[in-house]
């Protein structure tokens, strides 16, 4: 994080779902990672929604029953080429980092339009 600020914010309870130890500490911390070399040399603003989906069979943990995740996502949107693209992974240990999926893929999973119409390229 380029600012006390930012480290801060990413440290909010908002940014936070259950996720498998192996996954995040292995395939997704190279998905952030990557992301965040994207970002440096991108040429204009980068957008990066993280999110977690939930399905029916998303076991509950803990006293209070917290949803656990049965996908984790992020979706890129680089502004100045107006490409999307996202990385859709299964939130379990033995989960591998994969060649990310299209804009349109992530809205069909998750049945959110998370962009703007128009935002990206047709």
């Amino acid at each position: 994080m380029f600012t006390e600020e930012a480290l801060a914010q990413s440290f909010s309870l908002a940014n936070m779902v259950p996720q498998s130890i192996r996954h995040n500490s292995g395939p997704w911390s190279k998905i952030e990672q990557d992301t965040r070399k994207y970002v440096q040399r991108a040429k204009g603003d980068v957008y990066v929604i993280t999110g977690p989906v939930f399905d029916s069979s998303s076991p509950r943990i803990g006293v209070n029953g917290v949803s656990v995740p049965s996908h984790v996502f992020k979706l890129v949107y680089d502004s100045e080429t107006r490409q999307a693209w996202a990385h859709w992974q299964r939130n379990k240990d033995d989960e591998v980092a994969s060649r990310p999926i299209s804009y349109s893929d992530l809205v069909r999973r998750t049945g959110i339009e998370w962009l703007p119409v128009g935002a990206t390229k047709p």
